[in-house]
């Protein structure tokens, strides 16, 4: 197989979780003098990387941490309603299956990750490196690579934001952009081999993909 190791996003990738993002920032957005998200400018946020957000929104950097925190926290009082995205348990399953290590860096809390997997998946998965820093994933791939000991030309990142390809490409792993998530895939690079990652089963494909 062509990848020993898959780190995976969560929010976007592996789960459904953009609508209760929207709501939850909303709710927090006042609090740090933050306007709300309109629906009327959803299709060109999606375009944007977290940095054009930032500066979109006006937001102080050094408030960027506390929002992250506030919305992370009330996110877990409605975790309940992430679900994983169709196909997303055969995968995890199937790879594990098949040898392949899999990790989670996500700037959510391992806590409200395992809750949307459930226990089966959840057992899927060697290394979770969880409540990352909105521009840490550069560093917590570093680490699952430690922890792993497999080579970043064997890993495979998938993601659905440019601040995942960044990290990725930071670090000298291939990326995978997947089409389903928060960013749109007109705004993610297409992986070297130019395959579209539009659907779950490919993801498979990629992976196990003979050298």
């Amino acid at each position: 197989m062509k990848y020993q190791l898959v780190i995976f996003d969560f929010d976007g990738t592996l789960a459904d979780s953009f609508s209760l993002f929207l709501r939850t920032f909303n709710a927090v957005a006042g609090q740090y003098g933050t306007r709300p998200i309109l629906d009327t400018e959803l299709n060109t946020l999606r375009t944007m990387g977290a940095r054009g957000l930032i500066r979109h929104f006006g937001i102080a950097p050094w408030k960027v941490p506390f929002i992250a925190y506030s919305v992370r926290r009330r996110m877990a009082q409605s975790i309940t309603e992430v679900r994983l995205f169709e196909g997303i348990p055969e995968l995890l399953t199937q790879l594990n299956q098949a040898g392949v290590r899999l990790a989670i860096v996500s700037s959510n809390s391992e806590a409200n990750i395992r809750r949307v997997l459930g226990p089966a998946c959840s057992a899927t998965i060697t290394d979770y490196v969880c409540g990352t820093a909105i521009f840490g994933k550069a560093k917590a791939f570093s680490k699952v690579l430690r922890l792993s000991g497999v080579s970043p030309a064997q890993t495979l990142c998938v993601g659905d934001e440019l601040r995942d390809w960044e990290a990725s490409l930071a670090v000298g792993i291939p990326f995978a952009a997947v089409g389903w998530g928060y960013t749109y895939f007109d705004a993610l690079p297409t992986l070297p081999e130019g395959q579209v990652i539009n659907q779950v089963e490919a993801i498979t494909n990629v992976v196990l993909a003979s050298e």
